[in-house]
């Protein structure tokens, strides 16, 4: 794809107003797609580690047999909140982030559409938290009924702190739905001229196919938050079998608004992963078209597999049929694009920079998640896997070493693109095999423990499980630790510490943000390059 740019600026040079805002007030009001976009990954970074904090109050619990530190109730606090936080606060975000920085860039844009819009959505996000997080400190303590909240454990039996939670959901909602407008209108109206549809990143079409997915759950997931709201406040019955409602109806409204909700979380990793493994291979990625095609065909079907989180609610058999089949063709597209990887990779000129060996890995140990997830795909399977550590190990490897992998990789791959320097290579290397080794010693175990029936969301376990969960806590700590390296790599790349990156930073990179200047100027595309 090459380019020309209109006007007497070549693609790299641009307009010398750069007046930035100096201090808070950059941050507070900026209107700027970069600062948005270093705003979201910076807040998403810290609840990576408040998250993570959480997690190892969990993990500490769970490093003998018997209650150690804290007690039932606090336990189910901490997974909650985790799940709450890793979800909303760290991945999401991250994403958000990510699509503020790079989709203007790659579609030759010089800004959001909606750039107040923008900055409202970002600063949503630290007050939802705030009130999420302080209900730890209230009387009753924070929501204890998983990150889930099934009805009744979320109305009857939950604790007064149910109305923040519910208030921060919908903030969170607000955000999300907010961002997803923008990045729609944005793709829509703002390509460069000669930019089709068939010439976007693979980046750029899935968080385009994310935003409309986010649109179309994010209200699902605001009605039953508020159906537990009023369930618990105002008398209404949705949920309580004596009043005439059902429990079992929160299961299928959440799951709707659940399984789009884990592929939100996982295109956008996908597109980061689409765009490097061509990078060092020095390849195009192989099947373009496929995979754009696998992308939309992931989002339609996964409205019709909301039922395989709910095998063992008593479902009509037909039901049970019906989701099985469709959550296992739902691994069809997805497995298309892992082909579509490796072939890529296919006798191309390879190298192992860290952002290539973090899209190894992913693809890796993604897989594992997937096959796992195919494994409880199977109806009579699940009645035996339902609600064990089976379960968690499935969904951390598709999260960790899936989602959270996806992203550090479109860090490690557009750091220097943003700041200018190179990161430290042989500390990036460090946090890469760090990460790597502890993430599998804190989670490969649990498909073990899972199957040998130790189930999930207990702060006890059974003697038997006693060595195992001793080793998946200290991977568990050694997988924190190994992510303060990270942070110490990007500090040093925002400090300018390192060499200096070239405009194009990697030998095979492709595509209009490789055309700036690095590190990328303020304001860019102020004159819309052409693309031939």
């Amino acid at each position: 794809m090459s380019t020309e740019q209109t006007g007497a600026l070549h693609p790299g040079e641009h307009l010398d107003h750069e007046h930035k805002p100096r201090g808070i007030t950059r941050w507070l009001y900026s209107t700027n797609h970069k600062d948005i976009g270093t705003l979201y990954l910076l807040f998403s970074l810290a609840m990576l580690f408040i998250g993570g904090s959480l997690a190892m109050v969990i993990r500490a619990e769970l490093f003998q047999p018997g209650l150690q530190f804290v007690d039932p109730h606090f336990f189910n606090q901490m997974t909650t909140v985790h799940g709450l936080v890793m979800v909303f606060g760290a991945v999401m975000p991250a994403f958000v982030g990510l699509a503020n920085w790079m989709v203007p860039l790659m579609i030759g844009a010089p800004d959001m559409a909606l750039p107040r819009v923008n900055n409202w959505s970002f600063w949503i996000l630290p007050c939802a938290f705030a009130i999420l997080l302080s209900t730890l400190f209230m009387e009753g303590g924070a929501p204890a009924a998983g990150w889930t909240f099934y009805a009744p454990l979320s109305t009857t039996y939950s604790s007064d702190s149910t109305a923040f939670f519910v208030l921060a959901v919908h903030l969170m909602g607000v955000s999300s739905i907010m961002g997803a407008i923008n990045i729609i209108v944005t793709i829509f109206n703002m390509r460069a001229p000669g930019m089709t549809w068939m010439k976007l990143p693979l980046f750029v079409w899935t968080w385009l196919i994310t935003a409309f997915l986010l649109i179309a759950v994010m209200p699902v997931l605001a009605g039953v938050v508020t159906m537990v709201l009023t369930d618990k406040y105002f008398g209404t019955s949705f949920f309580d079998a004596a009043g005439g409602g059902d429990p079992v109806m929160f299961q299928h409204i959440f799951w709707f608004f659940g399984h789009p909700e884990v592929y939100i979380m996982i295109l956008p990793a996908f597109g980061i992963i689409s765009a490097i493994i061509p990078t060092f291979a020095r390849k195009p990625l192989f099947g373009y078209e496929s995979m754009v095609v696998a992308t939309a065909s992931i989002a339609i079907l996964s409205f019709l597999v909301w039922g395989h989180h709910m095998f063992t609610v008593g479902m009509p058999v037909a039901a049970e049929l019906f989701f099985m089949y469709a959550t296992m063709l739902i691994a069809v597209p997805t497995g298309v694009k892992v082909f579509n990887w490796v072939a890529t990779m296919w006798r191309g000129s390879m190298t192992f920079e860290v952002p290539m060996m973090f899209a190894l890995a992913f693809i890796v140990l993604f897989t594992i998640g997937g096959l796992s997830g195919l494994m409880l795909a199977i109806t009579p399977a699940d009645f035996q896997y339902q609600d064990t550590y089976f379960v968690v190990a499935h969904f951390h490897y598709v999260l960790v070493t899936g989602a959270v992998f996806g992203i550090i990789a479109g860090v490690y791959y557009w750091l220097p693109k943003w700041t200018g320097v190179m990161y430290s290579e042989r500390l990036a290397q460090t946090h890469f095999w760090c990460s790597l080794v502890s993430v599998n010693i804190l989670f490969f175990p649990m498909h073990f423990v899972g199957l040998a029936g130790m189930p999930r969301r207990i702060p006890d376990y059974a003697l038997q499980f006693a060595d195992l969960n001793a080793l998946m806590s200290i991977g568990g700590l050694l997988f924190g630790l190994s992510q303060l390296l990270f942070v110490w790599g990007v500090v040093r790349c925002m400090r300018g510490v390192g060499d200096k990156a070239s405009d194009r930073v990697w030998e095979g990179a492709q595509g209009l943000e490789w055309e700036i200047p690095s590190p990328a100027p303020y304001h860019t595309f102020e004159t819309p390059p052409v693309v031939k």
